[in-house]
């Protein structure tokens, strides 16, 4: 299996582990509240997106609720995958290796193979 195919599979566990952890939330609530918004919170904290992203994510979502007065389940899923969306796109994402020598830092969590990179460039 080569690192894209890895990466993948990776990436696809993470998705995974994150739509899971959504749809739990959603599967233990009927009404669009404050106690939805917060569990919503935790999980996506819990999925490793971060407190300070996740926060971010939350309170968006939070004003979008009151002010398109979204009332549905299916309706907050949505408006909540498009402030994701919407955040990885305003997100910087150009590698700029112009100078030399130039560092790349890796960070993760334990599990998705950062050190396979560092493997194949060494050889």
């Amino acid at each position: 299996m080569g690192f894209f195919d890895k990466l993948k599979t990776s990436l696809n566990k993470t998705k995974t582990s994150i739509d899971d952890k959504i749809n739990n939330v959603f599967s233990n609530f009927r009404k669009v509240d404050e106690e939805l918004l917060e569990e919503l919170e935790e999980a996506l904290i819990m999925s490793d997106i971060g407190m300070e992203t996740s926060v971010k994510i939350i309170n968006n979502l939070r004003n979008r609720i009151k002010k398109e007065k979204i009332e549905d389940e299916e309706n907050v899923k949505n408006a909540l995958r498009q402030e994701m969306q919407k955040m990885l796109d305003e997100m910087d994402n150009k590698l700029n290796l112009d100078s030399t020598p130039s560092v790349i830092l890796v960070i993760g969590v334990n599990g998705v193979r950062k050190n396979y990179f560092n493997r194949q460039n060494s050889k």
